[in-house]
């Protein structure tokens, strides 16, 4: 669609505000053509002075009032919230809410606060903060207040973005484009995500972006009246860390960052990294069912396993599974199999009970829990496309798109596809992109970066590249894992180093001949699931319990 001044919609040959809805969602009048004098819609005037222009001082927030909002598992936990800018280059236009959560801290000598963050973008932090102070040595955790929130957008926040119900509602097209009434089916349907979010949250789009949730994070600061905050932030929580720390490196005491975004590859080259890694954690799957033929059956050789992987692909995408898990589900489902290999279990029995006896049950019920997206899902999707294709410069051109995909798909086709439909909407973005900051930071303490080899989300690259964006920092290798969120996990080598970095600063020095300053040993394998038991059981309680609170994608 062909766009007006400051990415306004073209309507009754003008463009201006008034009752009627026209394309895109901005409102017109039909009123002739003085328009152009006149008020440009909420998008345009966002557009026009975007959240990457210089802050105004703020005025100082008003202290949080915390309220009891325990639960079983976390049974000191307390919530509250903090009025933000909407625009903090006019801190004294519109304000949002951003919904809080905290666990106390109980010791005599505080290290003051520790936020936290699982990533997403689009992920809930409340009841990370509950987690990371369980998992936490108590003598580190209690000189903490452990700090979760929602940014901007998300979960409890408010306003809290749903562009498109239902957008993931079972069945899908296929995500494999091998005839143009399939690629058509997807390209409508990623554009009718775009022009919804817009129509729903014009308002709002210009201002979700990376740099404005890192200056929310320090209107959280000052409300808790401290000078300085720690950080732990995972997978895209790292690069929200880092965009903070380079806007703010004073206000940093402690920056942990597990499982580093390659600041350089937001956001476009990212997911095309992340598809080659995503075919190798798939791979490993694929290796680990072989390895267990003797419980699952499919055959002994990865070669065996990836051709009956392959037959139940074109199985379902001909008929949908229990007519819920189509292609598009079924990637979805064995796609957190690649973030957590605790899954595994789980899916091979799904796997194994649809490829060799047919039964769809196993493979609905892992879609159910991995997989299917509710109104929470919804949300996080639609933060998640709000920032992504926000912060950064995407290819408009469709061809380029398909151009590479089918490239990357040569190598590597469980997820190159899947992936690009996920983020298409940006392709046709009602508002226009920022410029990425450049995250290195001279002025910082040691940071501690924490990475698996084999991570698909955030490749190995990345944090190396990170690692030598932020001076002095440490990184910290788990070698030969494959998890996503390495830390409080289950991993006590990564975790001793956590808690070291966190009670005092301390960081591991190497010796300078390599790219990491100390390696910890992978977690084993998962075993299979017994005859009869959970088909997730798992001896790793505290892997379960992270991974149930990271997001699935980011």
């Amino acid at each position: 669609m062909r766009r007006g001044p400051q990415g306004a919609v073209p309507c009754c040959g003008a463009w201006r505000p008034s009752e009627q809805t026209c394309p895109g969602g901005v409102r017109c009048r039909r009123l002739g053509c003085r328009a152009r004098s006149e008020a440009p819609s909420a998008v345009a005037q966002a557009s026009a002075a975007p959240s990457s222009a210089a802050p105004q001082a703020p005025a100082a927030p008003a202290a949080i009032r915390w309220s009891d909002c325990a639960t079983k598992t976390y049974p000191t936990l307390q919530c509250g919230t903090v009025k933000v800018p909407l625009d903090h280059a006019r801190p004294e236009g519109r304000r949002i809410t951003l919904a809080l959560s905290r666990v106390p801290h109980t010791a005599k000598s505080p290290l003051g606060p520790l936020l936290v963050n699982p990533g997403g973008p689009g992920g809930s932090g409340l009841s990370l903060a509950g987690h990371v102070a369980a998992a936490l040595p108590k003598e580190v955790a209690s000189r903490y207040d452990v700090i979760g929130f929602d940014p901007r957008g998300v979960g409890r926040s408010e306003p809290a973005l749903d562009c498109r119900p239902g957008h993931f509602t079972a069945v899908r097209p296929d995500t494999l484009p091998l005839t143009p009434a399939v690629e058509r089916a997807n390209r409508e349907r990623a554009t009718a995500f775009a022009t919804a979010c817009g129509e729903r949250h014009g308002d709002l789009l210009p201002y979700l972006d990376t740099r404005s949730a890192a200056r929310d994070l320090d209107v959280i600061r000052a409300a808790l009246g401290a000078p300085r905050i720690s950080y732990l932030g995972y997978s895209y929580g790292t690069y929200l860390g880092a965009v903070y720390a380079k806007l703010f490196p004073e206000r940093v005491r402690r920056l942990a960052l597990d499982s580093a975004v390659d600041p350089d590859g937001v956001w476009y080259d990212s997911n095309l990294a992340q598809d080659y890694a995503f075919e190798d954690r798939h791979r490993a799957f694929l290796a680990w069912v072989a390895k267990n033929d003797a419980v699952y059956g499919l055959g002994a050789d990865p070669a065996t396993v990836e051709g009956a992987w392959s037959r139940m692909r074109a199985a379902v995408a001909a008929e949908p599974a229990g007519k819920t898990v189509g292609a598009a589900e079924l990637e979805d489902t064995f796609l957190p199999g690649g973030y957590y290999d605790g899954y595994w279990p789980r899916l091979a029995t799904a796997f194994a009970a649809y490829a060799k006896d047919g039964e769809s049950g196993p493979l609905v019920a892992a879609y159910r829990a991995l997989a299917e997206s509710d109104a929470s899902g919804d949300n996080g999707y639609s933060v998640y496309t709000a920032v992504q294709c926000r912060d950064a410069a995407w290819p408009r051109t469709w061809n380029q798109w398909r151009a590479d995909t089918w490239r990357v798909h040569a190598k590597a086709p469980f997820l190159a596809w899947n992936n690009t439909w996920y983020n298409a909407p940006c392709a046709s973005w009602p508002v226009p992109p920022l410029t990425p900051p450049d995250v290195t930071n001279t002025k910082l303490p040691p940071a501690l970066i924490l990475q698996a080899t084999g991570d698909a989300a955030t490749p190995y690259e990345g944090a190396v590249s990170l690692h030598r964006k932020l001076r002095g920092s440490s990184l910290v290798v788990e070698e030969g894992g494959g998890n996503h969120g390495v830390t409080l996990g289950g991993n006590a080598c990564l975790d001793r180093h956590l808690a070291r970095y966190l009670a005092d600063g301390t960081v591991p020095r190497g010796s300078g001949s390599g790219e990491a300053d100390a390696t910890c040993a992978a977690l084993p394998e998962p075993k299979p699931a017994a005859k009869g038991a959970a088909p997730d059981a798992s001896e790793r309680a505290a892997g379960q319990a992270l991974h149930g609170l990271l997001p699935r994608r980011g």
